[in-house]
């Protein structure tokens, strides 16, 4: 068995369809349902059992045993606008430190979600390095404390563990993150509700490195078929690319709509990632050599998402059969 925690969210939800590619389907989904749209994330996949993830927390020594094999924790609090620093906390860092332990008292792989963010304004440069780490806000905090964690105890490892530093993703299922969804996202339905792509003031210095989610879940794959292979690695393209360039290629695809200013708003100043661009070395220096979606077919695909499936994957594709 496979376990997915936040498989009913946006990555999640991605990463048990590629299982479910690879042939995989005795998977257990974790997840919450309080927004209860992030049900539909879930008709196209095919897997076990879904449990709420409290009632997983209580009981998880029961889902631990010799046929669980690994454990893709994807589970978050991911509103990096939340000023509740004892609930980020509670959700990101103790909650992701209680399944490290359990699958490491299995003996099962583990492979979590950290953060770009934990960069903070990557002054230093986007490379695995503690030197390089700084950040912003509470959200950014919470990942980078567990990414700490895990450093400072390796030798409890007694099976494969992996993290990524997922940087901008965006791609098919991420409709119930509401404000926290892609620019992808939102350019398109700005451009189908009102003509125009609103862009923060100062965008055309903005540039962000973008990674469509089909290949977040690629690399999540290869890390599965490579248990060899443990430690802390980015996960984006190494390119970065600026919002004006995704909101034009929307408006080309959509035959229609123009590029509006906003003012920046305050609550975003000073904890505002204004550039990323992942230093992938490492990822290519542990194997990982198929090349990544450029930011044009990224968004055409999803666009297809978008605009033929509200941005779901349809339930015909379900185990791959499209």
């Amino acid at each position: 068995m496979i376990i997915v925690t936040g498989g009913a969210g946006f990555i999640g939800s991605n990463i048990v369809r590629g299982l479910n590619r690879q042939g995989y389907t005795d998977i257990l989904i974790v997840d919450d349902l309080k927004n209860g749209e992030k049900c539909r994330n879930l008709n196209a996949l095919l897997f076990r059992d879904y449990v709420d993830k409290d009632i997983f927390l209580l009981k998880a020594d029961s889902f631990f045993d010799e046929k669980t094999e690994a454990v893709f924790h994807q589970g978050a609090c991911t509103d990096t606008m939340e000023h509740d620093g004892e609930k980020m906390m509670s959700m990101n860092y103790e909650y992701t430190k209680h399944l490290f332990h359990k699958a490491m008292g299995n003996k099962t792989r583990f492979f979590y979600a950290s953060s770009a963010s934990v960069y903070g304004n990557g002054e230093k440069g986007f490379s695995e390095n503690p030197a390089h780490e700084n950040p912003l806000n509470v959200y950014a905090f919470s990942k980078y404390l567990f990414d700490r964690y895990l450093r400072a105890n390796a030798g409890l490892c007694t099976a494969q563990v992996a993290g990524l530093r997922y940087f901008n993703v965006y791609g098919q299922q991420e409709n119930h993150k509401g404000r926290m969804a892609s620019t992808v996202y939102h350019f398109y339905h700005q451009l189908k509700d009102t003509g125009e792509a609103r862009l923060f003031q100062g965008s055309e210095e903005f540039k962000r490195d973008f990674i469509y989610v089909d290949d977040v879940v690629e690399v999540n794959l290869f890390l599965l078929n490579h248990p060899e292979i443990s430690g802390i690695y980015n996960c984006g393209t190494g390119e970065a690319a600026s919002f004006i360039r995704i909101a034009e290629s929307l408006v080309k695809l959509m035959n229609k709509g123009k590029l509006a200013t906003i003012t920046f708003p305050e609550a975003l100043k000073g904890k505002y990632q204004s550039y990323t661009q992942a230093d992938m070395s490492a990822l290519r220096k542990a194997g990982f050599s198929r090349p990544f979606t450029t930011l044009e077919d990224g968004v055409t695909r999803y666009y297809e998402y978008l605009h033929q499936y509200d941005g779901f994957i349809p339930y015909t594709e379900r185990c791959g059969d499209e």
